[in-house]
């Protein structure tokens, strides 16, 4: 393998895709990773506002399918791309061209986002935008899978069988999207292409043989795309304390809601760089792809905690169906479904069981509980909001107190 994307002196010639060295010392994310994913800042922008239009709407359930058909799509894209590039990105001008591709799709892919809620309110699929931007990028990466295959024999069964079973899928996801059928066939379908592209994906990389991912550099790749994330939720408090300062100027409450969405994304940010994923990964092969798949439910609930602040931003301009304590839930049910996410991903990668961590996941849960009750009695959504905002920092202070120590002594188990 080459140690690093060897750049020709004469730059139109290609780079032959031998595979990266996954022991590269000072592995980091290059700047054409970080340009394309400002691309997914937009989309998860659009999905986020769409979500919060849907819950003030009281279109909750319509609202909450369309975002993670929304979610699913924009991440699993990227994590496809994230996880070639770690193994075979030789930053020569055709895997930039093959970048550009991704990112077009990308855009065209928010540009159907409204489309689709609009769609689901109504109970119909319109989903032909977000299709044609998905297949795009599924196509790019169809054309780096060949590429590699061509010149990297020791994993040609795998990036192959890339080309036929999501390549293939592809062909279903069309039919979904310009095909008239009638619902239940059209669930089943979507079922199968569901299960085909993520199953589909983990068989390949356990039986035909794993890419050569970097540990590190795959951990820095996610944990970029969580910052990106965790902004939606910087958005979301944003919005909520323009809609309060609009009204009334700057009160308390307006103070209260800025300091608790801040200190609530700094909170879920250190719970989840609590963990040392590279180090863990590079010890931990095989649990990689379970890893990366746990990312699909982490990232879905931190942009939908965003989504639920903007939801409080609706209810504050009284422009929201929802009554105080849904409101409230808009926050607390995804918090909770993040909270619940990174546990479960710290005790997958390190798998040590005691009870000082059962206590934080009761402490935790039962904080966003209380947030919730504050609002069924009656307390302004600012304070409820206030209280759902300690719920990460007690598993904070847990990690700091404890749980660096606890992660030290399960590594040296490795």
């Amino acid at each position: 393998m080459t140690s690093g994307p060897v750049r020709s002196l004469r730059p139109h010639r290609l780079v032959p895709m031998s595979g990266r060295n996954p022991q590269d010392a000072h592995r980091a994310a290059t700047p054409l990773e970080l340009l394309y994913d400002l691309t997914l800042v937009v989309a998860f922008s659009i999905a986020g506002s769409q979500f919060a239009h849907s819950l003030s709407a009281g279109h909750v359930w319509s609202g909450l399918l369309a975002f993670l058909f929304c979610m699913f799509a924009i991440i699993w894209a990227w994590m496809t791309y994230a996880w070639f590039a770690s193994a075979y990105d030789t930053d020569d001008w055709g895997f930039r061209i093959a970048t550009l591709v991704q990112m077009l799709g990308v855009t065209i892919l928010a540009l159907g986002i409204g489309d689709l809620f609009a769609g689901f309110d109504e109970g119909v699929l319109d989903n032909g935008v977000i299709v044609v931007g998905y297949v795009i990028m599924r196509l790019s990466m169809v054309s780096l899978w060949l590429r590699a295959a061509r010149d990297d024999p020791h994993h040609r069964s795998v990036l192959l069988g890339y080309v036929k079973v999501i390549g293939g899928a592809q062909i279903g996801w069309i039919i979904t999207a310009f095909v008239p059928l009638p619902i239940p066939l059209l669930l089943v379908l979507m079922a199968v292409l569901y299960a085909t592209e993520v199953g589909g994906s983990a068989f390949l990389e356990s039986r035909e043989g794993r890419l050569p991912i970097h540990a590190h550099h795959i951990a820095e790749r996610f944990g970029l795309l969580a910052i990106i994330t965790f902004g939606e939720v910087v958005l979301g408090t944003t919005t909520a304390v323009e809609a309060v300062t609009a009204e009334t100027g700057w009160t308390l409450d307006a103070g209260v809601l800025a300091f608790s969405g801040i200190t609530m994304v700094v909170g879920m940010w250190w719970v989840y760089f609590s963990i040392p994923y590279g180090e863990i990964l590079s010890r931990r092969r095989t649990l990689r792809v379970r890893w990366a798949y746990s990312h699909l439910a982490i990232y879905s609930a931190i942009a939908a905690v965003g989504a639920g602040l903007h939801a409080v931003a609706y209810y504050l301009e009284h422009h929201s169906e929802l009554d105080a304590v849904n409101t409230a839930l808009t926050v607390a049910i995804p918090l909770c479904a993040y909270v619940v996410a990174v546990y479960m991903l710290f005790h997958l990668l390190l798998p040590g069981r005691d009870a000082v961590h059962l206590w934080l996941i009761v402490g935790t849960i039962a904080c966003i509980a209380i947030g919730v009750v504050l609002a069924v009695a009656g307390a302004s959504i600012a304070w409820a909001v206030l209280v759902l905002t300690v719920a990460p920092w007690i598993s904070v202070i847990g990690y700091e107190v404890y749980g660096d120590g606890h992660i030290r002594r399960e590594l040296a188990k490795l």
